[in-house]
Order: structure tokens, then sequence, then C-alpha cells
């Protein structure tokens, strides 16, 4: 799922998403009831009418955002109090609270309000998260009366094996229509996150979507589905984006650096996306150097295809029976 934290997936249009093949995307509770506030765009129809975009919507709960506040927040068992990181106002959420926020929004699937710990933390804090996600998740289904939104739950638990199980059972037990695994790739080593998937995978139902929250580097993503998991949402493609890199096949490349200057082959030669079609690396490398905005889209563009295409890729290796073939073949050419 492209990010659109500010209702908008940084510098493209929704038919250029529409194109690409992207049928979902993601927008941020935390920024939209900051800036321009649920009412506004409850007036506009809901998010799909506000940023006219016609396909699907899930919303965060703002959850991470409020852990990512540090100092500027505090929190209880009943919600958390935080200060406005735009201009410092006081705001409260509670679940009860968010929920009325998701629904105003109106997107497709909602996310429930969740506490995720820091890495590292200890275990009594890692446990005190789980247990107010848990009490937090009941009261969000309770509060949740939109029949047209889907409502999804958050495991939690950190790097805690028994947590990550714990967790896990608690959420399941209310029988939400999807779930979510939160608090991963927010420092822990690549190779504790895997082990924390491999963990809670068996505890989550076979016919109910997983999605794995805040990550999108591509060898996550096949990591992530070779474990159970259907869906995954990051910023990285449109930042790594604004930073001048990109993705290819063979891993990433850094277009700003002096060795793209002369190279006019296109950004991947395995890549069919428009701007590998039409545009040099030495082209894109001239418009970040002249810090022209087009060289932004173009990589946005790229990027974002380039993990679409990956997940439909992926899609089609396992309707084939082939996908061991596509992770090894991924491992083969991939350099990380």
């Amino acid at each position: 799922m492209p990010v659109g934290t500010q209702a908008t997936v940084k510098t493209l249009t929704p038919d250029e998403l529409y194109a690409m093949g992207a049928g979902i995307i993601l927008s941020n509770t935390y920024h939209l009831h900051l800036r321009p506030g649920e009412d506004l765009i409850a007036q506009a129809g809901g998010l799909h009418g506000f940023m006219n975009w016609k396909r699907g919507l899930l919303t965060d709960s703002g959850g991470f955002q409020v852990f990512s506040l540090k100092g500027l927040r505090k929190i209880d068992d009943n919600g958390v109090h935080f200060s406005s990181h735009i201009d410092g106002s006081p705001h409260y959420l509670t679940p009860e609270i968010v929920m009325e926020i998701e629904q105003k929004l109106g997107a497709d699937i909602a996310m429930c309000f969740d506490e995720c710990s820091p890495y590292p933390c200890s275990y009594e804090e890692a446990e005190k998260a789980v247990q107010r996600t848990s009490l937090w998740a009941a009261r969000c289904k309770e509060s949740h009366s939109q029949a047209d939104q889907a409502l999804f739950g958050i495991i939690q638990g950190n790097v805690f094996a028994d947590l990550r199980e714990r967790s896990a059972r608690e959420i399941t037990e209310l029988d939400f229509p999807g779930y979510a695994i939160g608090g991963l790739s927010v420092g822990e080593p690549k190779p504790q996150m895997y082990e924390m998937l491999d963990h809670t995978d068996t505890w989550l139902p076979v016919n109910k979507p997983r999605y794995l929250m805040g990550v999108g580097a591509p060898e996550d993503l096949v990591e992530g589905v070779k474990r159970g998991i259907d869906m995954f949402d990051c910023v990285l493609p449109t930042r790594l984006a604004r930073h001048g890199t990109a993705f290819t096949h063979q891993g990433k490349l850094v277009v700003r650096n002096a060795s793209c200057a002369t190279e006019f082959s296109p950004v991947d030669a395995d890549c069919d996306c428009y701007v590998c079609k039409n545009y040099s690396r030495a082209y894109i490398r001239h418009l970040i150097k002249a810090s022209e905005m087009l060289a932004h889209r173009l990589l946005s563009y790229h990027n974002v295809y380039f993990l679409v295409k990956l997940m439909e890729n992926m899609r089609n290796s396992i309707r084939q029976g082939e996908f061991t073939s596509f992770y090894e073949k991924f491992h083969q050419n991939y350099r990380f």
C-alpha cells in the first residue's frame, strides 16, 4: 500500500497510481486529525471524495505517530494526552475518539488504536503495551459501528515471543476481519523481525488477511510473503526518491552519485515503468543536482511502481505454485 500520509502519495496523482496498478493506499489518522480535521473531510464526502481516490483506502489509527512523539505525550489506560507537533496544541485520543475520527474519514479499512512499545525496551514495558493494546482493541470494536468499514486488530509484543503469542491470542479472540502485526521495523535487527514473524504466524487464522505495518524494503516484502504476510505499507519508496535513491532488481541505486552522471541507461533495465522507458540515469541525476522537482516525481513513480509490480509478481508466482523459485531467484539477483 503506497502511503498517502497527508491524503496524497507524495508527488504522484491518483491517475498515475491507477496506471501502475495500486489498488489500495494508506492515509494517516493522526496527521489528518490535526490538519485539516476529520469534520472538514467528512463534509467533502469522506477521504475518498476529499482526495479524489476511487480505489481502496486504509487509515491507520495514529498509534505509531503518538508513540513517535516521545516527550510530547503521556499514556494511561484510558488514552493518550499529547501535544501537536505542528503548533504544540493539546490533544487527547482514546479508542472511542479514534473510532469516531476514522469513521468520519470513511476509509474502507480502519485500524484499532494501539500502543507501540519502543525498541529496545524492557519486558515490563512491552507487556504493558500488550495489555493496553488488547484493552483498547475491545473498546474500539465496541464503539465501531460503520458497517461498510472493516476494522482490523493490531498485534504487539515487541521482540518477546511469548508476548507476541499472548497478543495474537487476545486480539484474534475478538474476531476482527483482518489482523496487523505492529511494533516491528522500529529499530530491531532484521533477523529478529523475521523471527517474530515466524512465531506470530503460528497464531493467526489462515483465512483472514495479515498486514505487516510500516515495512516496505523489497527484501522485507519477499521475506514477509514467505512468512504468510498479505499486506504492507511504508513511506520508504517516496522517501528514498527524495534522497535520490531508486530500487532496482539488483538492489538500491543511488542515482545522485557521480557514477550515474554519464550513464544513459534506464534506472533499471529490467523495469518496464514509464520512467525506465523514457529517461536515463544521467538525466535524472542532472535533475537532482539542479534541484528540479521532476527528479522526485520520476524516482517516486519508479519506486512505487517497482514495489507494486514486485507484489504482483509474487501473487502470480503463488497462483502458479512457483513462489519458491521466485524467492530463490530474487535472492540470487538482489544485493542488500
